[in-house]
């Protein structure tokens, strides 16, 4: 500093005095540097743009609370993975690639206290309850000095240092599929000190200060040099630095007033009067004042507070203040700007004596005979005199109330664990399956929930098949009270379900008949498909849903307790099973983010998808001698839409069924190749019982039942 090296000269060319003098000189040399904040001044808020590894990159000084982008300092190239579904007899395997990259990001030059939120292209990656929304490990180093080298970096690099005093995070094996495949923009919340920090806390960690001021930030990302710090900080606490030996001492408001006189004559060594007042003409003042800040409002994103001066001004002065301050602060920091730059159009010069030499730079002054108060700029040694540089101190500005505008934050949604239900259903698609089908419907306790991967197993658990991941989010809840007993070929307009929806932020829609007829408001609740053209919410994610279709697709029915969901193309997630699974319990394992271990479900497939329905419409026509012809409808795995009004398709390779005849206990078996079967008077006597079941291609459907006489 110029003060201290003019000091030491005046010292030792002119002992105690030249001392003092070199001191003056040296203060004014420094107030051109500390004294009075430029019109711009520190870094741009270049913190939130997309980090680099560029070298020589500023790495900030983080304090309080602040949002940074930090800057890569090591990583991997993008990590390939390969996953495999299906493969089923008949079916190709499905070959899928997944990536995912390994980096640490480098976030303060000194030691925080934690990390909060992340934020991965502006949406969250890590949510403030600590979970991550995305599949990777995140490991924070807080820069402690016994701070450990990170492990992953060792194994890659072994003489990797250990970043001491500086905080770092790092992921390992950060899923990028939300990403583009690629590393995204982050964006840190990175808690530095506990609560806010203090003007003077933070000069004196960028510099060789004394005191400081006493007014709090939200946070602040100090580089560049430390006269930029300590000018930023001058601005935001409404106070000044000004060089005292061999530090820089802190002035504000509110100090000793030292009272000095004005002679008003001319003094030994100087031309002309010593009294001087000069005011800067008025559109030296700017008409706009603007400071652009960090809002805690706005997720610590960049605010921007103004303040209007004289309307014929057409100068703006703009202040990047990397802090983070709320819009009221920074409103007011704008005004209390805009009020120094209109009081310090005053200059006023006072000529002293060599007495005056006490009276450094900083330094709150009254001037005998005259109101108000003045700071000094500058203090000079002119001859025998001491000429001091005063400019009114500015009053403080009332607190001025600012806006945020329209705050838009990243939702910061819970995850929570897989929720499964697990169906099987003729496909509704009119598809002719060949091999059994079970369809998944999956959903999350919390609303972030989004996907989870599945395996299957149909040997209970002896070995697993990769099925690849669920569909988007379901509907997905369970039966609270289950309807009576309805025909599938009229509205139940009589019966209603009440299901509980596994959240409150489920939703259920009514629907029109043309939008039934479409397939609309389909879903599956215990062992039946069922439509429903009416919802009615109850309260607490409850709802009572009537004007039913009931058993649709030849489906069962459904009881109180059963799991429920909502089938639509876009959340019902289908897998192809061999046909040897037929009749055996399928295990389902789905791993989801927010899973501490895999859910699993089960449901014991029947063949359901891949047998034809059981017949219906039984007529039973007696005869003259006592015998009787016994007739059914057959039913088919596909034309359930019923489109051109003529017979539906058999849907297998032939026409066969198994006819089970008890008269008493006599048990006969019979095959026909046709839906009807005569039987004798001998055969109708005692009332027998009839199971008819279709012989499909991959098993015989559920039988239906005919009793004789």
């Amino acid at each position: 500093m110029a003060t201290l090296v003019l000091t030491g000269l005046g010292t030792a060319i002119g002992g105690p005095v030249g001392g003092a003098i070199g001191s003056l000189l040296g203060n004014a040399i420094d107030h051109a540097t500390w004294a009075r904040p430029r019109g711009r001044t520190g870094p741009r808020l270049t913190e939130l743009r997309v980090q680099t590894s560029s070298y020589g990159s500023a790495i900030p000084l983080l304090f309080g609370t602040m949002r940074v982008a930090g800057t890569v300092i090591w990583s991997t190239d993008l990590i390939e993975s390969r996953g495999r579904a299906g493969g089923g007899k008949g079916q190709p395997t499905t070959t899928s690639y997944s990536y995912s990259a390994s980096f640490a990001v480098l976030l303060s030059a000194r030691a925080i206290r934690g990390v909060g939120r992340i934020w991965a292209d502006g949406k969250l990656l890590r949510g403030a309850a600590g979970d991550m929304k995305a599949a990777g490990v995140l490991r924070v180093h807080s820069g402690g000095e016994d701070q450990a080298v990170d492990p992953l970096i060792a194994s890659a690099d072994p003489v990797t240092p250990a970043y001491r005093g500086m905080a770092y995070a790092v992921f390992e094996g950060l899923a990028l599929a939300d990403f583009g495949n690629r590393i995204p923009s982050l964006t840190f919340e990175v808690i530095a000190d506990e609560g806010a920090v203090t003007v003077g806390a933070i000069g004196a960690a960028c510099g060789p200060v004394t005191g400081g001021g006493t007014a709090t930030l939200d946070g602040f990302a100090a580089s560049g040099t430390a006269r930029d710090v300590l000018a930023l900080m001058a601005q935001a606490g409404s106070g000044w630095w000004a060089a005292d030996g061999d530090t820089v001492r802190w002035h504000q408001d509110g100090e000793a007033v030292l009272e000095i006189a004005d002679p008003g004559v001319s003094a030994p060594g100087l031309d002309g009067a010593a009294r001087q007042r000069t005011t800067a003409p008025a559109d030296t003042v700017p008409g706009v004042v603007s400071v652009s800040h960090y809002d805690p409002a706005r997720d610590w994103q960049a605010g921007l507070q103004r303040a209007r001066g004289l309307a014929g001004s057409r100068r703006e002065e703009r202040v990047e203040m990397p802090a983070a301050l709320g819009a009221d602060a920074a409103r007011t920091l704008a005004e209390a700007m805009l009020a120094r730059a209109r009081t310090e159009r005053v200059r006023r010069v006072v000529t002293l004596g060599l007495d005056g030499m006490a009276i450094v730079p900083g330094r709150i002054v009254r001037v005998a005979g005259e109101t108000g108060r003045w700071r000094v700029m500058e203090a000079a040694v002119e001859g025998l005199a001491m000429r001091l540089t005063l400019v009114p101190v500015t009053a403080a500005t009332m607190s001025v109330a600012g806006t945020s505008g329209r705050v838009a934050g990243a939702a910061d949604e819970r995850i929570g664990a897989t929720l499964l239900v697990l169906a099987e259903t003729l496909p509704l698609d009119d598809t002719l399956l060949n091999q059994p089908r079970l369809t998944v419907i999956a959903a999350g306790e919390g609303r972030g929930w989004r996907s989870a991967a599945l395996l299957w197993s149909a040997d209970d658990g002896a070995s697993w098949t990769p099925a690849g991941g669920t569909a988007a989010s379901g509907i997905v809840g369970i039966v609270e009270q289950a309807p009576g007993e309805a025909p599938a070929t009229l509205f139940d307009t009589a019966g209603a379900i009440v299901v509980r929806l596994a959240r409150g932020d489920m939703m259920l829609t009514d629907a029109d008949e043309a939008a039934l007829d479409r397939g609309a408001n389909l879903a599956v609740a215990g062992d039946e498909l069922v439509q429903f053209g009416r919802a009615e919410p109850l309260g607490e994610g409850r709802w009572r849903l009537s004007r039913l279709l009931r058993g649709r697709r030849a489906s069962g029915r459904m009881a109180t307790g059963d799991a429920f969901a909502v089938l639509d193309g876009e959340t019902a997630r289908t897998i192809d099973l061999p046909i040897a699974a037929m009749g055996r319990t399928v295990r389902i394992l789905a791993t989801g983010l927010g899973d501490g271990a895999a859910v699993e479900g089960r449901l014991r497939l029947s063949g359901t998808s891949v047998r034809p329905p059981s017949p219906v419409g039984a007529r039973v026509e007696p005869m003259p001698d006592g015998g009787a012809v016994v007739r059914w409808t057959r039913r088919s795995r596909l034309g359930w839409r019923w489109i051109d009004g003529v017979d539906v398709p058999r849907g297998e390779e032939s026409e066969r069924w198994a006819v089970t005849l008890d008269r008493g206990g006599a048990v006969e078996e019979r095959v026909l190749d046709t839906a009807m079967l005569t039987l004798t008077a001998a055969e109708c006597a005692g009332g027998p019982t009839m199971a008819v079941r279709q012989q499909g291609m991959w098993g015989d459907s559920a039988p239906l039942t005919i009793t004789l006489g």
